[in-house]
């Protein structure tokens, strides 16, 4: 999708990949604070088992460590508040939010109970006690059933890669409507792999009543030593933010 923005820089977090034994299940490995330094600094690492299974949800799709960064640069921001993720997946940003003092809650389709599953596996992987220290639901994009009620208040809203198919924008975008009309203040913010210029938001943010900026990458962990363009190959990744049209 676009709101026409300017390429952006991309970024990627330091990935280190092994295998667990038996399984056929990988485990990568993210590490976030200064990298290439002797000097003592705040680090975070997270783990996340990725299956060789068909579907999107089992996979780190490569705008997730971006948003992730983007996050962990912010950590102080994110004390207390709270951070709803939705299509979380193997849920690297929202497992970060949490670590770094955020009321979490991770979701993705009702109907993929197995997805559900390895959200929390990723979870306890991460010393998260799903139901305890961060909460795993069902919530399908543009179904209003009981758990989009249920949620309560909400500060920020995350995806990454979400907008993978054009034909669940909308769906998207009305349940972000939905979300930021019961909570006028929060955000939705979001990161994407750029996968056709074609492919464009605009026209669905205005009838939903949202705005959208653009957040440049450009300086995105410049001072922590990490290189914007690695692990990211020739992808190009955009960091936007939505909020309520006034």
């Amino acid at each position: 999708p676009s709101a026409q923005p300017s390429r952006t820089s991309r970024v990627a977090s330091k990935m280190t990949r092994f295998q667990m034994e038996n399984n056929g299940e990988q485990i990568k490995k993210f590490v976030f604070g200064k990298q290439n330094t002797t000097e003592p600094a705040e680090k975070l690492e997270i783990v996340i088992p990725e299956l060789l299974l068909p579907g999107y949800s089992f996979y780190t799709w490569p705008s997730a460590p971006i948003l992730a960064w983007f996050l962990w640069e912010r950590r102080l921001s994110l004390i207390n508040k709270r951070v709803l993720e939705l299509g979380a997946g193997t849920a690297l940003p929202g497992i970060l939010a949490a670590k770094c003092g955020a009321h979490v809650t991770l979701s993705d389709c009702t109907t993929l109970p197995k997805t559900l599953q390895h959200i929390q596996r990723c979870c306890r992987l991460n010393g998260l006690a799903p139901g305890k220290d961060i909460e795993v639901i069902g919530l399908t994009w543009g179904l209003f059933l009981d758990q989009i009620f249920q949620l309560g208040p909400v500060d920020l809203i995350l995806g990454s890669d979400i907008f993978y198919d054009p034909s669940v924008f909308e769906e998207i975008l009305v349940t972000v409507s939905f979300l930021l009309e019961a909570n006028p203040q929060a955000k939705f913010l979001f990161a994407y792999q750029e996968r056709s210029a074609d492919w464009c938001i605009e026209t669905l943010l205005k009838k939903w009543n949202l705005s959208c900026n653009v957040i440049s990458l450009d300086n995105l962990s410049a001072e922590l030593g990490v290189d914007p363009q690695e692990l990211m190959g020739n992808h190009t990744i955009h960091l936007l933010e939505v909020t309520r049209r006034s």
